[in-house]
């Protein structure tokens, strides 16, 4: 398994989905999440219970709490979301403050971190689950 995938913790038949994309994330994170749950990504628009939704969020990208509200809503059983930042030194870093506040805030708790490449990695599971 990718070392990506193994880190983020998806496994063969996940379902995962990702929201933000755009040209400056990092597409080898999303193939390899591809190649370990051996289907394509949903997209934005899917409305399938998740195992994972992998969300990229960059500074001026809007309210992180709203953002994490609204993406919950997808969470199937025992999900999680794994949010992705701009790394230290990059355009749009989010600090890891903001971070802490918005996850509980929105009702999560961070379980773990971890660099992604040029990305910052925070895995977020509901509280109340």
């Amino acid at each position: 398994m990718d070392t990506f995938a193994s880190r983020l913790g998806v496994n063969p038949g996940d379902v995962v989905q990702e929201i933000g994309w755009d040209d400056d994330a990092d597409s080898a994170i999303s193939e390899a999440i591809e190649d370990a749950i051996g289907a394509e990504l949903l997209d934005e628009d899917a409305e399938d219970p998740c195992d994972t939704i992998l969300l990229w969020f960059r500074d001026g990208d809007g309210d992180l709490v709203d953002d994490l509200v609204d993406v919950a809503r997808g969470l199937g059983p025992g999900g999680r979301i794994w949010l992705m930042t701009p790394g230290a030194g990059s355009a749009g870093v989010v600090p890891p403050s903001e971070i802490a506040e918005s996850a509980q805030l929105a009702g999560f708790t961070q379980t773990k971190a971890d660099r992604f490449g040029s990305w910052q990695g925070s895995c977020l599971t509901p509280r109340n689950r």
